[in-house]
């Protein structure tokens, strides 16, 4: 399925009766109607991001639902794609925490490659309907990402913006980890707790104290 360790530690899921059973029901709707990320690329904050590289999870909600955005990476979108509202807060934030300018492009795959596993709750979603594959069943594996996560001895850290994504924190139990929370980086709620709240030096502070490189965070010109 996904071609790194996660085809290990996901083995019983990808062979289990249930999950084939409920993949079918994917391929019928990307089938049946217009479905973003496109079919290939459903996995690829799996892919980018293997189960023994993991050093942050930043838990989004489900993919941008407008035509050539969503490439299934949380708050990520395709190279020549303007930037969405909450990308561009979560740049103003990163600039204003680390110095770092990102506005060359909105794929944030070079994160992924970094050890930022970027989760979507649901990983996919009909164009122009958001959450409209919320009730399909995604939510069984991804919880079940998180639960697997948390069970790592190797401490991880846990970015939850949103209300959606701090109902998330119940998963995760493991007192190795660091959860850092605030409010969502969308217009509507950045300037009440997002802004400020320094995510990205407290993730790279907290993987120093424990011996484990930090992530790099600047986005390379071309790639």
């Amino acid at each position: 399925m996904i071609g790194n360790d996660w085809d290990i530690v996901l083995d019983s899921v990808w062979k289990s009766k249930g999950f084939n059973s409920f993949l079918n029901k994917v391929k019928d709707e990307y089938k049946n109607y217009t479905c973003y990320p496109d079919y290939s690329n459903i996995f690829n904050a799996l892919k980018y991001t293997p189960f023994s590289k993991v050093k942050i999870v930043i838990i989004g909600q489900d993919p941008y639902h407008g035509e050539n955005e969503a490439h299934g990476l949380s708050f990520s979108v395709q190279k020549g794609v303007k930037l969405p509202p909450s990308l561009k807060n979560i740049y103003k934030e990163l600039y204003n925490d680390l110095n770092i300018k990102n506005e060359i492009s909105g794929d944030l795959t070079p994160w992924a490659k970094e050890g930022v596993l970027m989760l979507n709750s649901i990983l996919t979603v009909r164009k122009d309907t958001p959450l409209s594959h919320k009730d399909l069943g995604w939510q069984y594996l991804t919880d079940h990402i998180i639960k697997l996560l948390d069970t790592k001895n190797e401490p991880i850290v846990f970015i939850l913006w949103g209300n959606f994504a701090k109902s998330k924190k119940e998963l995760i139990k493991n007192k190795n980890h660091l959860v850092i929370e605030s409010t969502h980086p969308s217009p509507f709620s950045a300037h009440s707790g997002f802004f400020g709240s320094k995510p990205f030096s407290k993730a790279n502070n907290f993987l120093k104290e424990n011996n484990i490189k930090e992530v790099n965070f600047t986005l390379p010109n071309h790639y």
